[in-house]
């Protein structure tokens, strides 16, 4: 199974999304779509797995649940947007971590706007926050991530971005 990761979109999809994500299975992405047509470019474009982010209005959070957990090709994950990262969960995200971590497997948020790639030793789970693909925001370049999930393993982990946050390629923000 191949994944395409990415987060706060804040209603701008870059048109290269499609091209880098052209061969995943599913697209996840991490909360603040902004608009409900970026969920439908993205679920018209490969199936689509995400949660809600706190600029999310009625209509996406009709669509997107808060948290999301399920299992992956033997790989445990649960996403969220506000989540924190090893040693600073938030503390709702935190009590629900230490209750039921996914052990050997994947914790994902967004919200930061900060790619990390992290372990976290004492739960036993990778954190991965995407950074942020959209133009709204303070961080400097656009990201997103690609990665495999194969017999309960994590693989073929690769950060790709997309250039500085201003600059957008083709479409102007989706409305």
């Amino acid at each position: 199974m191949r994944v395409g990761l990415l987060s706060d979109t804040h209603s701008y999809l870059d048109p290269r999304v499609f091209d880098y994500f052209a061969e995943c299975d599913e697209i996840w992405h991490a909360g603040d779509f902004g608009t409900l047509e970026v969920v439908d470019a993205l679920r018209d474009f490969k199936p689509l797995r995400g949660v809600y982010g706190n600029i999310d209005g009625a209509k996406i959070r009709a669509e997107m649940p808060l948290d999301l957990r399920f299992e992956c090709e033997g790989v445990p994950v649960f996403m969220t947007h506000i989540g924190g990262y090893p040693g600073r969960y938030e503390p709702r995200v935190r009590k629900l971590l230490e209750e039921n971590p996914p052990r050997h497997g994947l914790f994902i948020s967004g919200h930061s706007h900060i790619l990390k790639v992290m372990p976290d030793k004492k739960l036993d789970f990778l954190h991965i926050n995407p950074g942020a693909c959209g133009n709204e925001g303070w961080h400097k370049v656009k990201t997103l991530l690609r990665f495999s999930l194969e017999a309960g393993t994590i693989g073929n982990l690769e950060i790709i971005e997309l250039g500085s946050r201003g600059i957008r390629a083709g479409n102007e923000k989706m409305q």
